[in-house]
């Protein structure tokens, strides 16, 4: 994998960077910040710039790397929240996330979803208490299986980028890229037509929406109409390729768990169980340590997690995640406005 890992005068040129914003903006999601954030971290060290610049441009193997060595203050932080609902007025990890966001905003915009944790940008995974057998960012005793992120939604992320503020049980990041496999042509073609279907993963569903609401009455409008999209797609998936781009190296939406056996067509069947088996032999994974940010190609690699037994005493792995997309634009139709950057 391919890894930096910052140097001390890095550091420090991020540190007073910080300070200058969250001087500015109580918030990381604050609307101004983020129109900002990709000049302010254009002052981010040089290295740190071209590693990501890098990362984007020459998509390379293994489509994931990790800047490592941010100090984490673990007091400072707090205790790892019961639910991604439990929201400080002031973040206490408000620099952390900061910095997600000016290392995100270098590959692109960032999004959210308004039918995932609220319409929030910055998401918490973290286990949360009832989902121990989900399969959500919140479960922890089930295997998280390995997918593309939002691998249902035509307007998913190109990046997942994660930050992980704490992991005191090592728990394991799963990934593997569609590079590494060797399928035949004949199956490579098949995964290029559109016979597939994939659901909406648990995130997404209604029953997972906020309790809470306190959305203007457009926004809750065009909520319930994000969330009537969200049943069609779970109970009539439209048909779709598995790979797509270029056949010699090609991209992958997947996400197996939410995919349905195609009885009537065994050919498609046979094409994807092959890919399924191949991501399955060369699923590797990682640990992430506090302070570690990691970047996944969400067109070239899938992810998951290995399960874990959740304490909920304070100090359960806690991680911030972001969507970056390299073309806003194109979920324009979905956006409240050309500046919004929540997909309803």
């Amino acid at each position: 994998m391919n890894q930096l890992v910052f140097t001390g005068g890095e550091l420090a040129e991020i540190k007073s960077l910080l300070k200058e914003i969250v001087g500015k903006y109580n918030s990381a999601e604050d609307s101004a910040l983020l129109k900002e954030a990709c000049v302010y971290a254009h002052e981010l060290p040089r290295r740190v710039r071209q590693f990501l610049n890098d990362f984007k441009a020459l998509e390379q193997p293994p489509g994931m790397c990790v800047l490592s060595g941010y100090p984490v203050d673990d007091v400072k932080i707090g205790r790892t929240p019961t639910h991604w609902q439990s929201k400080f007025a002031i973040s206490p990890s408000l620099e952390e996330e900061t910095l997600l966001i000016l290392f995100g905003s270098l590959l692109g915009d960032l999004l959210g979803w308004a039918t995932q944790q609220d319409g929030h940008i910055i998401h918490d995974v973290l286990p949360i208490e009832g989902h121990e057998h989900e399969q959500l960012g919140s479960g922890s005793e089930e295997l998280l299986w390995w997918h593309t992120e939002d691998a249902f939604h035509p307007y998913r992320c190109d990046y997942l980028v994660m930050l992980c503020l704490r992991n005191p049980d090592q728990v394991e990041t799963t990934m593997a890229n569609v590079d590494w496999v060797n399928l035949d042509e004949k199956h490579v073609e098949v995964l290029f037509e559109p016979r597939f279907t994939i659901r909406p993963d648990e995130s997404h569903l209604e029953k997972n929406k906020a309790k809470a609401n306190s959305r203007p009455g457009c926004e809750q409008e065009l909520l319930k109409a994000a969330y009537q999209k969200v049943n069609q797609m779970q109970n009539s998936p439209d048909k779709l390729s598995v790979l797509f781009g270029d056949p010699r190296t090609p991209y992958v939406r997947i996400d197996p768990y939410f995919m349905d056996q195609l009885q009537d067509d065994e050919e498609a069947q046979h094409a994807l169980d092959a890919l399924v088996e191949n991501i399955d032999e060369k699923l590797t994974g990682v640990v992430l340590k506090p302070g570690d940010f990691i970047f996944i190609d969400n067109y070239r690699v899938v992810h998951g997690r290995k399960p874990f037994k959740a304490r909920y005493d304070g100090f359960d792995r806690w991680l911030k995640r972001i969507n970056v997309t390299r073309d806003l634009r194109k979920s324009r139709s979905a956006r409240l406005t050309g500046t919004s950057q929540i997909i309803f």
